[in-house]
């Protein structure tokens, strides 16, 4: 049985983690047969240029013209020793390249658990294929779409060229695909003209496809394309699925467990990493922080099992009306916060109106109406994050005192 490239090594402290170490063949042996090359051809080298002065003289000047033919078929028998020992030379220089290549990419994705990394040098080795103007890796997701990544094209372009299994739902070793287009349809730049595509598999099963595409008209992906892009895949598949757990089981671990949002780690986290990108790319940022008016009378009225069900309504109506960008999150029991990169004051202001709305305007529960206090703060340049929190707070306690259900700003 063919031993596997990669031995899988359990991560410490993570059962559900495996590092994949690949057992890898020093380009050295490659660079090894180059040397032995390049001794050869001194050796041929130095014998000819011996044999050519003994010949030249041997003969003398009554013998020169039967020499000289003798000499000419001797040179050219040479030459084509040098031609096929030139060309042996070059294709022993491609393997170790090649060869290089694959050693640095396999150091790179066992050396890394971050998907994004994995994922961009897969496809940096993809995009070397000969030909190839573009990869794309497609990770299924059961229940979703498929997560998407390209070196090449643009997310939304990559996004709208997915992979599809046969109709017959038969497993194929390879798709190849080719593109026609009408004459209109060619006159905004070159498309793309073909594709091939391997599936990316590990011990749990498929986890998608790996593919290339070229926008040369005349090239056409063979059969060595595909026994490489497979390789690729072989190599790749363990190292993506290992980053893919470990960036859920980290995801897990960054939602409160009863709203889903965000958690008071991961807002501490975000805010701080937030702050320093506003501050270095001169941006604006802004942050929200609320709490829900008198929920400890709730609390106290139902119950904290039935209140507990009010705060994941109150989480989803948030959750619904923040925009993508946005990072909502549960820093206490009855108390939110959302932190709104590239947002002014009134923008975020905004925000907190629409939050309140969205709480307040229908009944949740056995509570009826219920309203929110919140306080907002811009970020200056003198602010850090625990400044930017402090102020925000400081905020939310004023309208606190002011009469609950508003919003002050700091």
């Amino acid at each position: 049985m063919r031993k596997s490239p990669f031995e899988t090594i359990p991560s410490p402290g993570s059962p559900n983690y495996s590092e994949t170490r690949p057992a890898v063949r020093p380009a050295v042996a490659c660079l090894a047969d180059v040397n032995h090359l390049l001794i050869g051809i001194s050796v041929v080298l130095g014998t000819c240029v011996a044999l050519l002065a003994v010949l030249l003289a041997m003969l003398g000047p009554r013998t020169r013209r039967r020499g000289d033919e003798r000499v000419g078929e001797v040179v050219r028998t040479l030459e084509l020793r040098m031609d096929e020992l030139a060309s042996q030379l070059a294709g022993a220089v491609a393997r170790a390249e090649e060869e290089g290549r694959q050693n640095r990419f396999l150091a790179g994705i066992a050396g890394t658990i971050d998907l994004d990394e994995v994922l961009g040098r897969t496809l940096e080795a993809a995009a070397a294929l000969p030909g190839a103007a573009a990869s794309v890796v497609q990770l299924d997701t059961p229940g979703s779409s498929p997560v998407v990544a390209a070196r090449g094209l643009p997310d939304e372009e990559a996004e709208r060229r997915p992979i599809a299994d046969p109709p017959d739902g038969r497993s194929p070793q390879a798709i190849d695909v080719h593109y026609r287009y009408a004459e209109t349809d060619l006159e905004d730049g070159e498309p793309i003209r073909s594709g091939l595509a391997v599936p990316l598999v590990d011990e749990a099963g498929r986890l998608g496809y790996l593919s290339v595409f070229t926008r040369d008209g005349d090239h056409r992906f063979g059969g060595e394309d595909v026994k490489r892009l497979e390789e690729l895949a072989v190599r790749a598949a363990p190292a993506i699925e290992n980053a893919r757990r470990f960036r859920e089981a980290r995801q897990l671990a960054d939602l409160d467990a009863l709203t889903g949002l965000h958690n008071r780690r991961f807002f501490h986290e975000t805010l701080a990493r937030e702050v320093a990108r506003a501050h270095r790319y001169d941006r604006s940022l802004a942050l929200v922080i609320f709490d829900l008016d008198d929920f400890k009378e709730v609390n106290d009225r139902i119950g904290h099992l039935a209140g507990d069900t009010v705060l994941a309504e109150a989480a989803e109506r948030i959750q619904s009306v923040v925009r993508a960008a946005d990072v909502p999150c549960r820093i206490g029991g009855d108390e939110f916060a959302v932190i709104a990169p590239e947002s002014p004051i009134d923008a975020v202001n905004l925000l907190a109106s629409r939050i309140q709305e969205a709480i307040s305007k229908h009944p949740i529960g056995q509570v009826g109406h219920l309203y929110f206090s919140a306080g907002v703060a811009e970020l200056r340049p003198e602010d850090d994050s625990i400044a930017l929190f402090e102020r925000a707070d400081e905020a939310l306690y004023r309208a606190k005192g002011a009469g609950k259900g508003r919003t002050m700003s700091a």
